[in-house]
């Protein structure tokens, strides 16, 4: 959840930004976006992000991750990547 947070924050001042024509709040948009999924890697899961490996990829996988749990897609896709990692 820590990544939609990020995720839906960092759209939401990017949104912002052009909509009140304040350009200041596009410096906020990356490290609002990524302290949120980060806090959740080291503190919580106590791993790398993928972030530091595959940027692009991180950043795409983000708004996928966002997109289905905005659509309730997110509990089957879960368990569609525990079923391959595990099989």
């Amino acid at each position: 959840m820590l990544h939609f947070v990020g995720t839906s924050l960092a759209v939401t001042l990017l949104i912002s930004a052009f909509v009140f024509q304040n350009w200041l709040l596009l410096a906020f948009v990356l490290p609002c976006g990524y302290a949120f999924a980060w806090v959740g890697h080291f503190f919580i899961e106590k791993n790398r992000p993928a972030t530091f490996t595959y940027p692009l990829w991180s950043f795409a996988s983000d708004f996928v991750m966002a997109w289905h749990i905005l659509t309730g897609q997110i509990d089957k896709r879960l368990a569609d990547a525990h079923k391959t990692i595990n099989a």
